[in-house]
């Protein structure tokens, strides 16, 4: 599964997931300016992420079930 580049980027975009989640939840609980500014914009990049990161999963194991292995 390692070897698999396909299971690697599915799993850098899970932590680009985790990412931009740990870089909102900070946001939000500090509060001020920085939140009133980009607490929205931050959530659109966590749901865009979050959207590719199901697309590579699925895609992978649709591949993984195509191929055989």
């Amino acid at each position: 599964m390692l070897n698999d580049p396909m299971f690697i980027v599915a799993a850098v975009a899970c932590l680009a997931v985790l990412v931009i989640l740990m870089i909102g939840i900070g946001g939000f609980a500090r509060g001020g300016d920085f939140n009133r500014r980009h607490a929205n914009r931050i959530m659109r990049y966590r749901i865009t992420a979050q959207a590719v990161a199901i697309a590579l999963i699925l895609a992978y194991v649709a591949f993984r079930k195509l191929g055989g292995n």
